[in-house]
């Protein structure tokens, strides 16, 4: 049904149809600058989740099952936190502590006396995306977390004591014996991450919209406005199908690298 709107202009389910082929597509690819900008937002989200949160989730997975006892506990659980609070909980509170007038973030920087560095980091085009960035990868840390602290916790200890009657030790003993057996693990999270990233959907929405301009743009907000806001259901469509094929082909590329690396090893 989805195809078959996607080449009308109908206004929303139930008006008249009015078949128009490929326009929506055409507009989509060639005229709308607007689905692009979407789109680089989300692989420049996907390629944050694999450059910054993947290897410092890699990193305290590590340093977790190191810490051990009631401590191991107790971080675990709170690094876990920001997954099981409600997205509307996470985004008022980020929308508080970014508040260009009471936000605690811009307060401590006139306390230190770097009010320069004063922003309203939302709603400005030249801090927007980065701010969004980083309140989505910071959300998302404690799953990206759990998948690697559950492949740490599945690597015998005896391969430890083995490296290092070896020789090996500290930042060598990681790269030679944990981040090899985590390739499985670190496949599957490379998937999911670009999946996420282009699926982008709640905390953009409930935070800035998509704004200010579409500096925070993302496909799935973009989608959202189109149908529901723009009454350009037909379009809107034609964003979702289009929208599919984009994770397609991210989810074959990913799997075919993984695959080529996982032959090379």
């Amino acid at each position: 049904m989805s195809g078959y709107y996607s080449l009308t202009d109908t206004l929303a389910p139930g008006t008249k149809i009015h078949m128009v082929g490929l326009q929506n597509y055409a507009d989509l690819i060639l005229h709308d600058t607007r689905f692009w900008i979407a789109l680089r937002n989300a692989v420049l989200l996907g390629i944050g989740f694999i450059v910054l949160q993947h290897p410092l989730s890699i990193f305290f997975a590590v340093l977790l099952d190191r810490i051990g006892g009631k401590a191991e506990k107790i971080f675990r659980t709170i690094f876990f936190i920001p997954c099981v609070i409600s997205v509307v909980v996470i985004s008022k509170m980020w929308l508080s502590l970014l508040d260009p007038t009471f936000g605690i973030l811009n307060k401590l920087l006139a306390a230190v006396g770097l009010e320069s560095l004063q922003h309203a980091w939302l709603g400005e085009s030249s801090t927007a995306l980065g701010t969004m960035l980083f309140i989505l990868i910071w959300a998302g840390f404690g799953w990206g977390l759990l998948f690697y602290y559950a492949g740490v916790k599945g690597i015998p200890e005896d391969l430890y004591e083995a490296a290092s009657l070896d020789g090996a030790s500290g930042l060598k003993l990681h790269l030679r014996i944990t981040v090899p057996l985590l390739k499985p693990v670190i496949a599957v999270q490379v998937t999911l991450a670009m999946i996420t990233a282009l699926k982008q959907m709640e905390l953009v929405f409930l935070t800035t919209n998509g704004g200010p301009g579409d500096s925070t743009q993302f496909i799935a907000v973009y989608l959202y406005n189109k149908a529901f806001s723009a009454s350009q259901y037909g379009y809107a469509n034609a964003i979702s199908i289009l929208f599919i094929v984009v994770c397609l082909i991210a989810t074959y590329l990913s799997n075919k690298f993984i695959r080529s690396d996982a032959a090379e090893a």
